[in-house]
């Protein structure tokens, strides 16, 4: 995790954990899932350890044969109490405004399908900021396979070495790494601090007005 020795052009970003607070929701979703389908509780820990992926591949990790159960149950809670549940995280829409004002590129890249992460957006009205949003329906991979960062990044126009990713997952780490370009894990998000800084992370945040160290007032973010 060096030290800032560039203003990087591109920043793309992963959305639940690090731009929207979605925390609490996704947690109440899996309990709700696991309970209704397989009558059991699992530790939060164990539901949550693949947050990061497409939601079937979780619940496939998760439920095995019962995968397609638990992620109908899961997706009925979650749209039910969406609005009740997610939250904004304070400083981002300050973080995106200032890094737009300071002529930075932006994306999002997740792992939710379009039509989840229109429903954040709905909630949470930040897309304005970004020039390209990248879902699961965009891309045949999905992290931490680098495709869909590479597909983003693409559309940016921008190369490997003028971008960072930056997301509170393990996967985030791990797909930004295989696309060649800089990470950075965000220390507000669902994963432990620890578990982000064993992948080795470029560079770590623990508040959002860090970032902007990644792209100096002043520097050629054009």
């Amino acid at each position: 995790m060096d030290m800032v020795s560039k203003c990087f052009k591109g920043f793309l970003f992963d959305l639940d954990g690090t731009l929207v607070d979605t925390t609490e929701l996704i947690t109440r979703s899996f309990r709700h899932a696991y309970s209704e389908v397989l009558g059991e509780l699992k530790p939060d820990e164990v539901l949550m350890a693949n947050v990061g992926q497409p939601l079937m591949k979780q619940m496939e990790l998760l439920g095995g044969d019962k995968a397609q159960e638990l992620y109908d149950s899961y997706r009925v809670f979650n749209h039910a109490k969406h609005e009740e549940y997610i939250r904004a995280f304070p400083g981002i829409e300050e973080l995106l405004s200032e890094l737009t004002a300071r002529g930075a590129r932006m994306a999002v890249v997740t792992s939710k399908s379009r039509s989840s992460m229109e429903m954040a957006f709905h909630s949470i009205p930040i897309d304005r900021y970004f020039s390209t949003l990248v879902a699961t329906d965009d891309t045949d991979n999905h992290k931490p396979h680098p495709q869909p960062l590479l597909l983003a990044m693409s559309r940016l126009d921008l190369t490997p070495d003028e971008c960072v990713y930056i997301g509170d997952s393990p996967f985030d780490i791990q797909a930004g790494q295989a696309a060649g370009m800089a990470t950075a894990a965000v220390g507000w998000g669902m994963f432990a601090p620890v578990r982000l800084k064993e992948l080795e992370p470029d560079f770590y945040f623990e508040k959002p007005d860090g970032i902007l160290g990644l792209c100096p007032e002043g520097s050629p973010g054009k």
